[in-house]
């Protein structure tokens, strides 16, 4: 497995909150925390931005992935909207993180909560070449969404 050398950014009056860690060995994710100054609450039906604290400088060819952890979403609705959001390699700025709350009762979000997943990873460009027609069809074709039944 690669470990890939990311500079990481505490932005100022953060300096109390731990950098992202995976939790497990074997996790792809690791866990963003809220750097909300106070208690911050999220009524159901609503959603906000909440900032980490962090900002990340990633090589040419890598993205992050923010995505939301399973137990909040299970426990409490609360996901992330732009699901999977893209951190781009040339992006500086404080990740931030928009939670929306799917749940019935208001969610507190507490300073040092972790509140999402970012998976960081290579991608590749694409140069399209543009034809007329295909010329490999497969036996899926066009059948687009519910082909295949329920």
């Amino acid at each position: 497995m690669e470990t890939l050398q990311v500079d990481i950014v505490k932005v100022p009056g953060n300096e109390d909150l731990p950098l992202p860690v995976y939790m497990t060995e074997q996790a792809a994710g690791m866990d963003l925390l809220a750097a909300v100054r106070e208690p911050t609450v999220i009524p159901p039906g609503q959603s906000m931005m909440i900032p980490t604290g962090i900002s990340i400088a990633l090589p040419v060819g890598y993205e992050a992935q923010i995505r939301p952890r399973s137990g909040l979403a299970f426990k409490h609705g609360i996901t992330t909207l732009n699901s999977p959001g893209t951190i781009d390699a040339d992006y500086r700025g404080e990740i931030g993180v928009i939670l929306i709350n799917h749940g019935h009762t208001a969610f507190v979000v507490e300073r040092g909560m972790r509140i999402a997943q970012m998976v960081v990873t290579s991608y590749t460009k694409v140069a399209w070449n543009s034809i007329s027609s295909h010329t490999d069809m497969t036996d899926r074709g066009s059948g687009g969404f519910g082909h295949t039944g329920l």
